[in-house]
């Protein structure tokens, strides 16, 4: 096998591992895709004086 040829070779290869990783992620994606819920509003709390830590 010629030199071009392997070369050649290699990078379909590539393309093929590549393109069968983007087929999965994206496959992966759609199917556990969350529908976007509303946010819930939290009640603020009081605020905390901030401490110094004290090491001894």
């Amino acid at each position: 096998m010629s030199l071009t040829m392997t070369i050649v070779m290699l990078i379909a290869g590539w393309l093929a591992v590549a393109a069968a990783m983007l087929w999965g992620v994206l496959r992966i994606s759609r199917r556990h895709h969350h529908h976007p819920v509303q946010p819930v509003a939290v009640a603020k709390t009081e605020k905390h004086s901030p401490r110094h830590a004290a090491a001894h």
